[in-house]
C-alpha cells in the first residue's frame, strides 16, 4: 500500500469463469423458477406461490396446525409476510388463526377444511409444473449432483437447518 493510498492493496479474489457462469445461471434460474410456479398456481387456482406454500406446509403438519413463527420459518417468509399470506388465506376461509392450546401465547395458523380441499385440488398441477420445470431436463444423476449442491448450500447459509429437520420444527 502506498503512503497516498487510503485503499489497502488487496488481492481481489473475482469468480473463475465456471463459477461466473454457474454463478449467472442461478440468478436466471431463481428468477425464472418462482415465476413459471406462479403463473401456474395463479392460472390454476388465483394462488400467489407464497400462498400455496403456506397451505402446503399447513397441510404436512400435526393436526394441520402450526405457530405462526415455525409457519414462518417453514415457509420461509418474514413474520410480517406470513402475517399478510394468512390474512389473505383467512379471507377465503382456508386458513383461520388461534391461541396456541399449549401456552396460550402464541398464535397458531389451521388449515380449514376448506383449505384442504384447496391443497388437494392444486397438487397434482403444482407437482407436475415442478417436474417439468426443475426435473424433466435432468437425468437421475443431475437430480442427484443438484440435490447434493443445493443442501451444501443450504447448510451453508442455513446451519440449523438439519436440526429442525430431525426435530420436526422443520418441513420445507
Amino acid at each position: 500500500m502506498s503512503r497516498t493510498s487510503t485503499v489497502p492493496d488487496v488481492a481481489q479474489r473475482w469468480l473463475d469463469e465456471e463459477q461466473q457462469r454457474t454463478w449467472r445461471t442461478w440468478l436466471s434460474v431463481a428468477e425464472l423458477l418462482p415465476r413459471v410456479l406462479d403463473a401456474q398456481l395463479q392460472r390454476d387456482a388465483g394462488l400467489s406461490h407464497a400462498a400455496y406454500v403456506v397451505l402446503a406446509m399447513l397441510s404436512e403438519a400435526p393436526g394441520r396446525s402450526l405457530r405462526m413463527s415455525d409457519l414462518a420459518r417453514r415457509a420461509n417468509q418474514s413474520q410480517s409476510r406470513l402475517s399478510h399470506t394468512v390474512a389473505r388465506l383467512e379471507e377465503h376461509g382456508w386458513v383461520r388463526r388461534e391461541r396456541s392450546a399449549e401456552d396460550g401465547r402464541g398464535n397458531v395458523a389451521v388449515l380449514t377444511d376448506a383449505g384442504w380441499d384447496v391443497v388437494r385440488s392444486v397438487a397434482p398441477g403444482h407437482v407436475e409444473a415442478v417436474r417439468a420445470a426443475l426435473f424433466d431436463p435432468l437425468t437421475d444423476e443431475q437430480t442427484r449432483a443438484l440435490g447434493d449442491a443445493l443442501q451444501a448450500v443450504l447448510e451453508q447459509l442455513d446451519p440449523d437447518h438439519r436440526l429442525r429437520l430431525r426435530t420436526g420444527a422443520d418441513a420445507g
